[in-house]
């Protein structure tokens, strides 16, 4: 594990910084020992999270951890997904600064620092590295679907969602985690760079894989893991969801991934898909989400309730509503856990 700072922009509190908050709720790949971001330093970064503290400070710039920290960081991890996937200008300073104190920079934007030629030399002067983790693989590193997923008989539940960034790969964590607390190997296939972060042994990323080749690699990735780690039970990381229109996804962990089985998360306090307001493009009900995703030949068996912008006595509400009306487990990550919908997977899917 390396030692590593996580570069936010001021976006810490924010959903932009989804990357960030994944780290800080858990990886086997980098021992996090701090957040960059000036509007919350001071603070705990789990306060400003979710209220939790997590023992990880913040500080408001590169060089303020350098000079007053007592730990020494490797590198430095952009935490946030800005919009199209490009390094806004206003960022270059601050990771320039982390080159020139010999850090080197994991990227997980669609702007590759390793292509971009002031980084490029300046990396090259200091001696670090540029890893852009969201870099497509050459053409002939993928592989196309062969229908071998269909002779696997390990069960595959894939956690979707109504929208992006409603907890998704979060949700999964902790499913994960609960599942091995309660004595079930399970293994989560990562298709995303937060994913690839955390540390997890078998996946891919998503939107870094040309369309043609999708199919094929979340095949590849299912087969590695039932072959190389023997799980009870695999987990798939969703990708926004089936029916947003700036990036659907969905369909592809049912049909070629053969997920049988679909936790959705979604989010109650959400009228618009998340930064399409101005379209006024809507959430879709949930039953009707459940429905479309079941016309798939897929079960949906519990609902995790994403809590963002939604008091408590909604919540409470809402997890009865759904609960009567589609007759299973409804729960709350975040504040409740997953103990309900591992119970579920436990009793019912685990044979």
């Amino acid at each position: 594990m390396k030692n590593a700072i996580v570069f936010t922009h001021n976006l810490l509190a924010e959903n932009f910084a989804k990357t960030a908050h994944g780290l800080l709720r858990g990886t086997e790949r980098f021992k996090i020992l701090a957040v960059i971001d000036s509007l919350n330093y001071g603070k705990d970064a789990g306060e400003v999270l979710d209220g939790n503290k997590v023992g990880i400070p913040v500080y408001k710039s590169i060089q303020h951890f350098i000079k007053n920290s007592t730990e020494k960081a490797e590198v430095c991890v952009v935490g946030v997904a800005f919009p199209g996937g490009v390094l806004p200008e206003d960022c270059r300073k601050e990771l320039a600064e982390a080159i020139r104190y010999k850090l080197s920079i994991i990227s997980g934007l669609h702007h590759y620092l390793s292509e971009d030629n002031e980084f490029k030399i300046l990396a090259d002067k200091n001696n670090v590295k540029l890893i852009d983790i969201r870099k497509p693989r050459p053409v002939s590193d993928l592989q196309f679907w062969t229908g071998d997923i269909l002779n696997v008989k390990t069960p595959i539940v894939a956690v979707l969602g109504t929208d992006c960034a409603v907890g998704k790969r979060t949700t999964a964590r902790f499913v994960l985690e609960n599942c091995l607390k309660n004595n079930i190997h399970a293994e989560l296939i990562y298709t995303g760079q937060t994913g690839w972060m955390q540390g997890y042994k078998h996946g891919f990323i998503f939107d870094a894989t040309p369309n043609d080749f999708v199919s094929g690699e979340l095949e590849k990735a299912i087969l590695e893991c039932v072959e190389q780690s023997a799980p009870d039970l695999i987990l798939l990381e969703g990708q926004s969801s089936l029916r947003n229109p700036s990036g659907p996804g969905g369909s592809e962990f049912i049909l070629s991934g053969n997920a049988k089985h679909i936790i959705l998360v979604h989010p109650i306090g959400r009228e618009y898909f998340v930064d399409l307001e101005e379209f006024e493009c809507k959430i879709p009900n949930i039953i009707e989400e459940v429905k479309l995703i079941e016309s798939f030949g897929t079960k949906v068996i519990g609902i995790g309730l994403n809590e963002e912008n939604t008091s408590f006595d909604e919540l409470k509400k809402s997890k009865k509503q759904i609960n009567e009306l589609l007759g299973v487990p409804v729960f709350l990550p975040l504040s409740s856990g997953v103990d309900e919908i591992v119970r579920f997977i436990k009793d019912k899917i685990i044979k």
